[in-house]
């Protein structure tokens, strides 16, 4: 089973390895995988979402995740 480190290896850029869940909340949104910095500056040109927690906690994702829900029980 993979450990708490391991799994934040998979999800994160390697510069952000070795952060805690709480630490990584208050990193750029370009630290998670895949995210390029254009795309954090779209982010945030268009939604004002600078941080990973800032990300995690848009009404916009929140939306998005219980419309997706609702049609997983459609």
């Amino acid at each position: 089973m993979a450990n708490l480190q391991d799994t934040i290896a998979k999800l994160v850029d390697k510069k952000y390895e070795s952060m805690s869940p709480k630490e990584l909340m208050a990193a750029p949104v370009g630290a998670l995988s895949g995210v390029s910095d254009a795309d954090a500056d779209a982010l945030k040109k268009a939604f004002g979402i600078k941080t990973i927690g800032d990300l995690a906690k848009s009404k916009y994702v929140a939306a998005a995740q219980a419309i997706s829900a609702l049609a997983d029980h459609e």
